[in-house]
């Protein structure tokens, strides 16, 4: 991995140093927070500003306190912005060469310029890779699991810092040429690209959701 890429990936206790200080004096009502979880949305059209490296840094912090079964941290997280997002785009263009090959097909122009512009949707995205290794007690499912939870926590600390985000995969994240431009073993996944920045817009309202087809109480 280029010397740029190894400048975005985030020391673990640096971040939740961070996060412990941002979020200190934070103090709200039960309400209020699951109200504001509620509020949470995916904004797929993001600009500036971004948040700074401060307040990425502390997010991660946030999402590296995910549960984790023997603290094994099956996560990684690396920061791509600026002319970075290019080189990305140009790794999506491989990647999606390849699968067109593999299918038997050929990638036109306009499939080629799409895939090149993708990261270019927002000033910042999170990548969030996992980190598994095998261990007696802890299934490798589990530690998959610790990373979809990790995200979570990331995009609502970005949300608490007043940033909105699209939590993105598709089709090409896990294909060998984007797998290698992040440095993710052969056993070990691209679970989210965290896109993130402001919305121009106002967030739409949610829904109400119908919960009780989803729950159970046992007693």
């Amino acid at each position: 991995m280029s010397d740029a890429k190894n400048d975005k990936h985030i020391s673990i206790d640096e971040a939740k140093g961070a996060a412990n200080a941002a979020l200190a004096d934070a103090t709200v009502t039960d309400e209020q927070l699951i109200n504001w979880i509620n509020s949470r949305r995916s904004i797929g059209n993001l600009n500036e500003p971004a948040p700074t490296h401060e307040q990425v840094t502390a997010a991660i912090g946030c999402a590296a306190t995910a549960p984790d079964h023997k603290k094994l941290q099956p996560w990684r997280f690396i920061v791509t912005e600026g002319d970075a997002r290019h080189a990305f785009g140009q790794a999506l263009v491989a990647a999606a060469e390849a699968k067109a090959i593999r299918e038997g097909d050929t990638l036109s122009d306009k499939e080629r310029q799409k895939a090149a512009s993708l990261p270019l949707r927002a000033p910042v995205i999170i990548t969030v890779v996992t980190h598994m290794r095998e261990h007696k007690k802890v299934p490798l499912f589990e530690q998959m699991l610790s990373a979809g939870a990790a995200v979570q926590n990331l995009i609502l600390a970005l949300k608490a810092q007043g940033f909105s985000t699209v939590w993105r995969t598709g089709l090409l994240c896990n294909e060998p040429a984007v797998k290698a431009y992040f440095d993710v073993g052969v056993d070990d996944y691209v679970t989210a690209f965290v896109y993130t920045g402001t919305s121009l817009r106002r967030t739409p309202p949610h829904k109400p959701l119908d919960i009780e087809p989803l729950l159970r109480f046992e007693s």
